[in-house]
């Protein structure tokens, strides 16, 4: 059996009812996968492979805090978004009930995804480590393959044409200066 396979097995439309259980689920899901791929892996990476890479002061500062707050920020909007208006939460086992596309899912349609990537790509800068340089490189191919191969596909199925009219009007990763 393929990874979409055993995934899509596993995304079930999300049953819970009240926002603040959503929340709450929410919450437990964000910080089990902060702690896992925004502090360990980073972490080990940096452990494993400690080569040092030169950013000047004012980047390692100043830009790594910026991505870091700024991608915290998107992701707590998200996270609100998918409670309030999705019914469900980013944990695929209570995953939203509703095709989720206000607030930061208007302007790109991964925006959970790019929060959590400008995180790890601002502790790059901070950490100056080739390690976790490496380890951003490979969550970013990661997370482009499993959005193109297993997400989308897998709301496709759920959303059918609604889906692929908000992939028509919504870039996947980059906003659009301009509108269409």
């Amino acid at each position: 059996m393929s990874v979409r396979g055993i995934l899509e097995g596993a995304i079930r439309p999300s049953t819970t009812r009240t926002t603040g259980a959503l929340w709450a689920k929410s919450l437990l899901n964000a910080v089990l996968f902060f702690a896992l791929f925004m502090v360990a892996c980073p972490w080990l990476s940096e452990r494993l492979l400690p080569t040092p890479l030169f950013f000047p002061h004012l980047f390692r500062t100043w830009l790594a805090g910026s991505c870091f707050v700024v991608g915290i920020g998107i992701w707590v909007a998200c996270l609100d978004t998918f409670s309030r208006h999705g019914r469900g939460t980013p944990l695929p086992l209570d995953a939203p009930r509703e095709l989720v596309t206000r607030g930061p899912f208007s302007v790109i349609r991964n925006p959970i995804m790019a929060a959590e990537l400008l995180v790890i790509w601002g502790e790059v800068l901070y950490f100056s480590s080739l390690g976790v340089l490496l380890y951003a490189v490979a969550i970013s191919l990661g997370a482009h393959a499993a959005v193109r191969h297993v997400e989308e596909p897998e709301l496709r199925k759920r959303f059918g044409a609604s889906y692929e009219e908000y992939c028509r009007l919504v870039p996947r990763w980059v906003p659009r200066i301009l509108p269409r």
